[in-house]
């Protein structure tokens, strides 16, 4: 996953200011969801016309469409695994497709491709929101900020451009533009976003204040003492995007097996298609229990299955304000039977309702 803090931390160009980043990307604006989309609408539209009788040339064209938009993809980079080497899961699941085309089995080898297109989709979907909630917790930082330059006047600047030594003013119920000391004013400041504290902490000449925080009924000067890119706020950043990086145990094992049993599952396959015809069987009902047993053996369910849990486990965690260090962390978190915690604001909002 790409990291979001450069995105944030670079200083914009001159000109028009960029709109800012969606919170949430369309599921559409994915190219895996569209392809997968595509396919999967060609598939409905050529099933009942297959499944009715219907002449060959009118869901043939449909079929092998779906075959394209859905397998062209994971074929690619599968050869591309090939090419290193490295026999790859998708490879195999679009060549018993293929296969179950080649023996008449057209219907059987799109809703393979659909399926796996499918599972695809799902699998860059949970990647994108896993980056849209890392995106979400910079979001907490606010994007520009007033600095006083030294004869008194102000003026508005991107936080990216604030430097150390910088100061800037934060008026009541504003957000802190970085962090920094506080040079002058009193004010309460909500630091929730950060420590978790319930309740506001008074802040005065000489304190500590963290970027994201809140600002309460008084005025602020604050020198910068960290560069924004080093912030607190985008450490807890670059800490859930490296968890998000690692490799849970299961993730691990399963990874390591998966180029073996690969290539165990093609010795098998060759095996169930050539031992029978060995013995005298037709062609045909030998590639096809040769197909299925391809089909069926894969292991892209279990591949597909640990990787996006976890992802979305991580990031949804670090967005209500739990901080996974790692996936191992969140593996084992399954198994935890007793938690700790400590005062008001942990599992509580710390905000009183009427």
């Amino acid at each position: 996953m790409p990291s979001v803090l450069d995105q944030r931390s670079a200083p914009p160009a001159d000109g028009p200011r960029p709109a800012p980043p969606q919170r949430r990307t369309r599921v559409l604006a994915l190219p895996e969801a569209r392809w997968a989309l595509t396919a999967l609408v060609l598939f409905l539209l050529a099933l009942p016309v297959h499944l009715l009788g219907g002449p060959a040339w009118l869901w043939g064209p449909l079929f092998a469409a779906a075959y394209i938009t859905g397998g062209w993809e994971p074929g690619w980079e599968g050869l591309k695994a090939l090419k290193d080497r490295t026999l790859d899961v998708d490879l195999l699941m679009v060549v018993a497709a293929l296969g179950a085309a080649a023996i008449g089995q057209v219907l059987d080898g799109a809703l393979l491709i659909v399926i796996f297109a499918t599972s695809g989709a799902l699998e860059a979907v949970a990647t994108a929101r896993t980056a849209d909630s890392v995106r979400g917790l910079l979001d907490l930082a606010p994007t520009t900020a007033t600095r006083l330059l030294a004869d008194g006047t102000e003026e508005s600047v991107d936080t990216g451009r604030l430097a150390v030594g910088d100061t800037i003013l934060v008026r009541p119920g504003e957000r802190v533009g970085a962090d920094g000391q506080v040079l002058d004013g009193v004010s309460d400041i909500d630091q929730a976003t950060i420590t978790g504290e319930p309740l506001p902490v008074t802040k005065r000449p000489g304190d500590e204040v963290f970027a994201g925080t809140v600002n309460g009924t008084g005025a602020l000067r604050v020198r910068v003492e960290r560069d924004p890119a080093d912030s607190v706020i985008a450490r807890i950043v670059k800490m859930v995007e490296e968890a998000s990086g690692t490799r849970a145990p299961t993730q691990l094992f399963i990874e390591k097996i998966e180029q073996r049993y690969s290539i165990g599952m093609v010795v098998a396959t060759l095996a169930v298609f050539g031992i029978p015809l060995a013995f005298g069987d037709t062609l045909q009902p030998a590639l096809l229990r040769a197909m299925t047993f391809m089909i069926v053996a894969s292991p892209c369910a279990v591949v597909l299955s640990t990787m996006p849990p976890l992802l979305s486990a991580i990031a949804n965690a670090g967005r209500h304000g739990v901080l996974a260090k790692s996936a191992v962390v969140m593996e084992r978190l399954g198994q935890v039977d007793t938690v700790a915690l400590d005062k008001t604001g942990t599992l509580t909002e710390g905000t009183p309702r009427v």
